[in-house]
This record gives structure tokens, C-alpha cells and sequence, in this order.
């Protein structure tokens, strides 16, 4: 089919736009890159905007060996990394049973589901509810109350209806049970939208900020976006980082910030890479069903 003129002035306008909002959402990224590696006159002075300038690691180096950091980051790692086996797991084979449309009751519990998306009690009554779990304090209670997020289950439910029949049939016949199906059959075909949805909760327990700011008190069980929260806040920055005033004599509080913050977002855009072909196809296999 031959393109028109028209066709290629709306297929410009499309790049362009689509460059300048790319543009947009790189640019703060460049700029807090950029002040965490130059030199502490240069931010100083206002001179950092998307390059650096003097470029040095010594100020990365400080936030990383920091012994608060360390243990915040590998206390978020270990979070995450629970959080998002446990989730993935229990939300798998939830939205099993709830691809069966013939058993009895089915859409009277997913419509328990999904009125949990439009509502929930509040605040004060979840804090009262963890208290009496004897969970405030506890990690655990970062991980528990969203081990299911029923939007994914609803992703990876919608996945398992457009799997073949057949495919279940014939493992029934041979004699498999419900079970050996789901984990040797159902879940195989099923690694792209599970690759997806881990994605999903792996940034969600990465970025967790709200819950351990109402259900942490212990300083020793401080996650990594409260480090972050802490050291963003707090004037003195040498403070925060657990160092002395003279280790940090020639940094600037901005460039301190600045690298906290890259070297809390590093390790998510590493993961995202070796996830991002199952992506794509997860999300519209799993949400679109002809």
C-alpha cells in the first residue's frame, strides 16, 4: 500500500513526540547522574546540568562503603527478592482455580476480588490490623499484606484462559493431577507474563517507601528507600551516611543525594534488561483475548 504524504507527516509527528517525552523522563535522570560524579565546586556554583563536570567516583565511593547503606540495600535486596518469589508463587496458583469459569461460585470470589481494588478499610484500620498480628516492626509485614496484587492475578488468570483445553485434557488422560499440570505444564508456557508480573512486584518492593515508613520503627530494619528519605532530609549529611565530618570534607550534600540516589536505582534497571523481552508479550498475551 502506498504511503501519502499525509501518512508520513503523521508518522514524523508521532517520533517527535514520542522523542520529546523520552527526552523529558531522561533529562532529571542525566542531571542527578551527572552531579553524583562532578566535583563539589561545580555543584557548588550551579554549573552541573545534564554533563559532568570534573568528573570523580570518590563521592559514589562514600555512599556505597557506607555501612548504613550496605545494610539497607541488602535488607531492600532480601525484601524484594522474598517478596517477589512468595508473590509470584501464591499469585500463580490463585489465578488458577479462578480460570476454571465451570466451578461453582467462581464469580462470586472474583468479584471478592476485585472489590478489593475499589475499596479497603483505610489507613488506621490496616496499622490496627498489623498490630494485632504482631507485625509492626516485623519484615514481614513489608511482604505479607501485598503478597497479591489482583490486578497481576487478574493478568495471569486472563493468560491461563488462552491456553489450549486440549493441553490439560491430554495430561488428564495420561493421568496427571491438578497440581503436576499447573507446575509442569500450565507454568511453563506461562514464563512470559510470569517474567512480566515478577517485574511488577519487584519494583513494587523495591520502591516501597510508605509501608516502612508506618510499620517500621526500628532504625536497625531500615529499608533502602527510608535511607534514601533520611539522607535527603537530613541537613547533615555525614549523619545519614554514618561518616565523619572529615571523610566528607570536600563533597557537597547535593552531590551525597544525588549518588544515593543513583546507586538506589541501579540495581532495578540492571534486572530490567534480562526481563524486558517476556514484557511486551506477557502484558498483551495475558490482557488481550480474542
Amino acid at each position: 500500500m502506498k504511503r501519502t504524504a499525509g501518512d508520513w507527516l503523521l508518522d514524523s509527528f508521532a517520533y517527535i513526540f514520542l522523542l520529546v517525552m523520552s527526552l523529558m523522563m531522561l533529562l532529571p535522570i542525566l542531571n542527578v547522574f551527572s552531579k553524583a560524579v562532578s566535583e563539589e565546586w561545580a555543584i557548588i556554583s550551579g554549573k552541573v546540568g545534564i554533563f559532568p563536570v570534573g568528573f570523580q567516583l570518590d563521592t559514589l565511593r562514600e555512599v556505597v562503603t557506607s555501612t548504613t547503606f550496605s545494610h539497607a540495600f541488602l535488607l531492600s535486596v532480601g525484601i524484594t527478592f522474598v517478596g517477589t518469589i512468595l508473590s509470584i508463587l501464591f499469585t500463580a496458583v490463585t489465578a488458577y482455580p479462578l480460570s476454571k469459569r465451570f466451578l461453582p461460585g467462581i464469580s462470586f470470589v472474583m468479584v471478592l476480588f476485585v472489590f478489593t481494588m475499589l475499596f479497603s478499610g483505610g489507613l488506621i484500620p490496616n496499622y490496627l490490623l498489623m498490630r494485632e498480628l504482631h507485625l509492626i516492626n516485623n519484615l514481614w509485614v513489608l511482604i505479607l499484606p501485598g503478597l497479591i496484587g489482583v490486578f497481576n492475578l487478574l493478568v495471569i488468570k486472563s493468560y491461563y484462559e488462552s491456553l489450549p483445553e486440549a493441553l490439560e485434557e491430554s495430561a488428564r488422560i495420561d493421568g496427571a493431577k491438578t497440581y503436576t499440570i499447573l507446575f509442569r505444564i500450565i507454568l511453563p508456557l506461562s514464563m512470559p507474563v510470569i517474567a512480566t508480573i515478577a517485574l511488577f512486584y519487584a519494583v513494587g518492593y523495591w520502591n516501597d517507601y510508605f509501608g516502612p515508613m508506618i510499620y517500621i520503627n526500628d532504625t536497625a530494619k531500615q529499608t533502602l528507600q527510608l535511607y534514601l528519605q533520611s539522607v535527603v532530609m537530613e541537613a547533615n549529611t555525614s549523619t545519614a551516611l554514618n561518616k565523619s565530618v572529615e571523610d566528607m570534607m570536600n563533597m557537597s550534600p547535593e552531590g551525597i543525594r544525588s549518588a544515593t540516589v543513583i546507586a538506589s536505582t541501579v540495581p532495578i534497571l540492571v534486572v530490567y534488561p534480562f526481563l524486558q523481552k517476556y514484557f511486551i508479550k506477557g502484558v498483551l498475551i495475558g490482557s488481550v483475548k480474542g
